[in-house]
């Protein structure tokens, strides 16, 4: 199976949140790692390639600096890679990025396409989704076990409440890949040496612009939450306070 891995460079989860100059985002001087659900999506794409054969190929937005995403997925064992470079893509919105990536890939022919649950940065969980739409594929999210079956594969989806659905989708599909569907591997030193030497595709930001347009959805203001305690006493006898209590849960903050 050729499969298509999508993958996203954020900020580490403990990266200092300093908002830029606009407010619309934090600053560009903090570390970057890989979306953790992208890191399931590549394992599990690496995980049906050994099974089935084929080729895993992965592909990332972002200027310059996205590209250790790529170069991790390559020592891991991935095969080529495709960097949408430039920090044009920064600002599109899910659906720009997803017809981006839909421009890129027009002259390849994947099986299936793997996108993490949602990214740890914005967290819309809007790509995957929308990459299928623009294809004309058929998608499912939330998955945790796919099979390889004649018509095309079998899945298990988690849904709410801890249930689950299994159900067969022919290719070509998108899927979006649950967290801890698999355990993570590390790369090996020779997987690092190898993957200096792997083809890495760069696609312009000239070259995917006339499909895309104006964007959507996006943030007017970020602000961090200023931190508020405020503390009454309430005295007096035990009944007086009780009957205060219900008044304040009931009036104040209305939750009676």
């Amino acid at each position: 199976m050729k499969i298509l891995v999508c993958m996203k460079q954020v900020p580490q989860k403990d990266a200092p949140l300093k908002l830029n100059e606009s407010g619309a985002w934090i600053r560009e001087d903090v570390s970057y790692e890989v979306n953790e659900p992208d890191a399931y999506a590549l394992e599990e794409a690496l995980r049906q390639k050994e099974k089935h054969g084929g080729e895993v190929v992965v592909i990332t937005t972002g200027p310059a600096r996205a590209q250790q995403v790529l170069r991790e997925a390559l020592a891991k064992g991935a095969d080529r890679a495709i960097h949408l470079e430039g920090s044009e893509f920064v600002s599109l919105d899910s659906f720009n990025t997803a017809k981006a990536i839909a421009a890129a890939i027009k002259d390849d022919q994947f099986d299936l396409i793997f996108t993490g649950l949602q990214s740890d940065d914005y967290g819309y969980a809007q790509t995957g989704v929308l990459l299928a739409e623009i294809l004309g594929w058929p998608h499912a999210t939330i998955i945790m076990s796919i099979e390889k079956s004649e018509g095309g594969i079998r899945l298990k989806r988690e849904l709410e409440a801890g249930f689950f659905q299994h159900l067969e989708m022919p290719l070509p599909a998108v899927l979006t890949i649950q967290s801890g569907i698999n355990k993570l591997r590390y790369a090996t030193l020779i997987g690092i040496k190898q993957a200096k030497n792997k083809p890495l595709r760069k696609v312009a930001y000239a070259e995917v612009q006339s499909a895309l347009g104006p964007n959507l959805q996006k943030i007017e203001k970020l602000y961090v939450p200023q931190k508020q305690k405020k503390t009454e006493m309430l005295e007096g006898p035990p009944a007086e306070i009780a009957k205060k209590l219900v008044d304040k849960l009931k009036n104040d903050i209305r939750v009676l």
